[in-house]
């Protein structure tokens, strides 16, 4: 089980390389917010508010701990 905590401040200061989303588990996304600088920020940001709300889950769709 994944933890929230470390899903948020991951994404907090390397949200913009994906490291987040490597972390959940989800490869190929992670490698295109990589290439993509979070897309542009943008999908970090998205991703940050989700993460707070709890709405993104791992990738086998667990929720976080």
């Amino acid at each position: 089980m994944k933890s929230k905590i470390t899903a948020i401040i991951l994404c907090f200061f390397l949200g913009g390389l994906g490291i987040h989303r490597f972390y959940l588990g989800y490869t190929l996304i992670g490698v295109i917010q990589l290439l993509t600088v979070g897309g542009f920020l943008i999908w970090a940001i998205v991703d940050f508010i989700r993460l707070i709300t709890g709405s993104l889950k791992d990738s086998e769709g667990n929720d976080l701990a």
